[in-house]
């Protein structure tokens, strides 16, 4: 068997001929898990929500569009939509190194480590000496609030793990770099 030629992408369950399903693009953050990660980094502002799942007063939401907005001086709490992966992991590493952002925190799907965007904007500087970013995998499966389980109150977990990429600033400064 050979990988030659092998191109990652989305499964079609994820995009739609209309674009991203929103059973995809729209899962809240538990708080359990939300809360002790802001008591941890003090967030200021959650770049990816919506008004009814904003986890910090300051917000963007699908019509603000996060990725046009600027980040800086805030400290940066992102659940983004999981359809666009590489938009907003560009968009931290832009605004974590050159536009005045000191943190950004952000939740994805950890099965996407294959796709082309982990392979070139994650691997090559996760966790390494002097990068400003490094991964925490969380050990279990989520079970996101969607618009089909408020509040998660249903047990019904992720059919993935997670994983934080964490951009930090003062990493190296702090030697953890």
């Amino acid at each position: 068997m050979s990988l030659v030629g092998f191109k990652a992408r989305n499964h079609p369950q994820q995009l739609r001929i209309r674009g991203a399903h929103d059973g995809v693009d729209d899962r809240c953050t538990p708080d359990i898990l939300w809360q002790a990660w802001n008591e941890e980094f003090g967030f200021t502002l959650d770049a990816a929500s919506s008004h009814t799942n904003a986890k910090c007063e300051a917000h963007f939401t699908i019509d603000d569009d996060g990725l046009a907005q600027s980040w800086a001086g805030q400290r940066v709490w992102v659940n983004p939509p999981f359809s666009d992966c590489a938009g907003w992991v560009q968009k931290a590493w832009y605004e974590v190194t050159e536009g005045g952002c000191p943190l950004v925190v952000m939740l994805l799907p950890a099965n996407r480590t294959e796709q082309g965007w982990w392979q070139e904007m994650v691997e090559p500087f996760r966790d390494r000496p002097g990068s400003v970013l490094s991964t925490r995998f969380i050990a279990r499966r989520i079970n996101f609030a969607t618009s089909g389980n408020p509040g998660a109150k249903y047990a019904s977990s992720a059919p993935f793990g997670c994983v934080l990429l964490i951009f930090d600033h003062e990493r190296e400064r702090r030697g953890e770099g």
